[in-house]
């Protein structure tokens, strides 16, 4: 693939990770392991609340080509196909899930030094939806749109601007969205070369309610192992994870979340254990 923009969902995700990844507050257990024949199998149980509910998945790489079956306790067949290079610097992805026939997805993804194209067709035949996004620029600094097209409504379900601006330490982005209804602007920066503790700041104004969210929050390596994230909303939102590397790829996470206008409120707590060989 190319070195170029990258592809629109990219825009802001750095941020959005930062301030939303790997915090939860269910009970998750996960176990990997690799057959001989290069299959990877995994295992998960996810306690939320008073709802139990597992899946196994299977991944399995040949050539160009990654292949993914899930199967949910709801007997849910999840299948995800991908093909690399089909045709130069392109990357296809279908999508589907058994019983349910009309959940099938195509998407085709393009990749060029100073643009990508990415399209996704729903192949729902009661109500097909087209999603096109396309970025250009380069690696330090992109700007990209993305629309939605109802093909029975004839409107657009969506439609989306970004523009996303990276340093060496650091990055920034603004994303208009909810069809002109919010903009959202973003800020990391990284405290080391490593690139293992960050700062971030992220605030987002709706227009229609006069409605802003402000939150600021930040990773920390306390070592190699062990890393701590954090984050605040001008709404009083507080969380906290804490994760270790309890043996080699093997990850504990605990993560927490209060109401500090609200301190009678139960508070939220999470725990994720992810086992690889």
């Amino acid at each position: 693939m190319s070195k170029g923009p990258g592809l629109f969902t990219d825009i802001g995700k750095k941020a959005k990770d930062l301030l939303t990844k790997d915090y939860n507050s269910d009970q998750k257990l996960t176990v990997s392991s690799y057959s001989s024949a290069g299959v990877a199998i995994t295992s998960t149980a996810l306690k939320k609340g008073a709802l139990s509910t597992g899946d196994v998945a299977a991944l399995y790489k040949y050539k160009n080509t990654i292949i993914d079956v899930k199967l949910d306790t709801a007997s849910i067949i999840s299948t995800t196909l991908t093909f690399t290079d089909i045709l130069p610097s392109t990357k296809t992805i279908a999508s589907f899930k058994l019983p349910d026939y009309n959940s099938g997805k195509l998407e085709v993804q393009y990749f060029h030094d100073h643009a990508t194209l990415a399209t996704a067709v729903a192949l729902n035949h009661s109500n097909p939806v087209i999603d096109v996004s396309a970025t250009v620029g380069t690696p330090s600094i992109a700007f990209g749109a993305e629309a939605g097209y109802d093909t029975t409504s004839g409107g657009f379900t969506k439609y989306t601007a970004g523009i996303s601006v990276t340093r060496p330490d650091s990055s920034a982005s603004i994303i208009l969205g909810d069809k002109g209804d919010s903009i959202k602007a973003s800020y990391v920066h990284h405290l080391d070369l490593l690139k293992k503790s960050a700062a971030v700041a992220e605030i987002t104004r709706k227009f229609s309610t006069n409605d802003n969210i402000f939150t600021v929050g930040g990773s920390f390596a306390v070592d190699h192992l062990t890393q701590v994230k954090a984050r605040l909303n001008n709404r009083g939102r507080l969380g906290a994870l804490l994760q270790h590397e309890i043996i080699p790829k093997s990850v504990l996470t605990i993560s927490g979340e209060i109401d500090t206008k609200a301190l009678d409120k139960k508070a939220k707590f999470g725990l994720a254990i992810a086992l690889k060989p």
